[in-house]
């Protein structure tokens, strides 16, 4: 189900999906919606757990304010979602992007974080990580013909190199807005982005992993990110490092690649490893 919250001075969209479970709340990547969740719907994720997939500000169909991209004005919107919904404390989680901010937040707020799920990030990526994810931002704020030129143009993108699923389909759909002329263009805006990136670079993670007492699992993608030989964006020697410095931490390998583990048999693995999680 589709909702709108007002929190920390922005409307907020997040997807509701009820179950009979306890609460999880996953944050998408950097340029990514909360449809990028649709994969894990599929797999049977919302069988065990209630799911709150969130739009991000300056995403989706949440509010793009000018500025205002740091992580302590990402954590205030979620901060805002929980207590509008009278959450005390939830399960979160994130990919990619969504998995720095979980980090970020269950030591800043750690009262409100139970445990945490971390979906292919790390203090350290891959270091051509700026390189690899350039395509993701060079998309945005350029209009494309028709929605069927984009996906095209999607398809035979190399991450997905012989790959493809179409539960992905509803995710790159609530990627772009419909112009009047029929052309579609990307929702989030390249400033908003560039901003976001810059604030999450800036701080030490070294420095916080060690104070985050929560059990945290971190799910790794150790597929190639483009053509074949290509490095993964999070490789697993990063990983293991970041769980390492987890005083309560957890590693599970993860089939695909940084975008593909979120469908299909990844999508499965996630589901299996996060109800595991979840119960224990």
């Amino acid at each position: 189900m589709q909702c709108f919250v007002n929190t920390n001075g922005i409307r907020l969209h997040y997807l509701d999906y009820s179950g009979s479970g306890p609460v999880v709340i996953l944050m998408p990547g950097l340029t990514a919606n909360a449809h990028s969740f649709d994969g894990l719907v599929a797999a049977g994720l919302t069988d065990s757990v209630r799911l709150l997939a969130v739009d991000l500000r300056g995403r989706g169909l949440s509010d793009k304010p000018e500025s205002g991209y740091t992580l302590e004005d990402h954590a205030l919107d979620i901060i805002g979602l929980l207590d509008q919904l009278g959450l005390d404390q939830v399960i979160l989680g994130g990919h990619s992007y969504g998995g720095l901010l979980g980090l970020y937040m269950a030591h800043r707020y750690p009262e409100r974080v139970k445990k945490l799920l971390v979906i292919d990030a790390a203090a350290e990526m891959h270091p051509d990580t700026r390189r690899l994810i350039q395509p993701a931002i060079d998309r945005l704020g350029k209009a494309v013909s028709s929605w069927e030129t984009y996906l095209a143009a999607v398809k035979v993108m190399p991450f997905f190199y012989h790959w493809w699923d179409a539960t992905i389909e509803s995710y790159f759909q609530a990627d772009v807005e419909t112009l009047a002329n029929g052309a579609v263009i990307a929702r989030s805006r390249p400033e908003a982005i560039v901003e976001a990136v810059e604030c999450v670079l800036a701080e030490n993670w070294q420095e916080k992993l060690p104070e985050i007492q929560q059990p945290t699992l971190l799910l790794n993608a150790t597929g190639a990110y483009g053509l074949p030989g290509a490095p993964p964006l999070l490789p697993r020697k990063q990983a293991e490092a970041t769980v390492s410095a987890l005083p309560r931490g957890e590693y599970a390998e993860v089939p695909g690649n940084h975008i593909t583990m979120l469908y299909g048999d990844g999508a499965r693995q996630i589901v299996k490893e996060i109800v595991k999680f979840v119960e224990d």
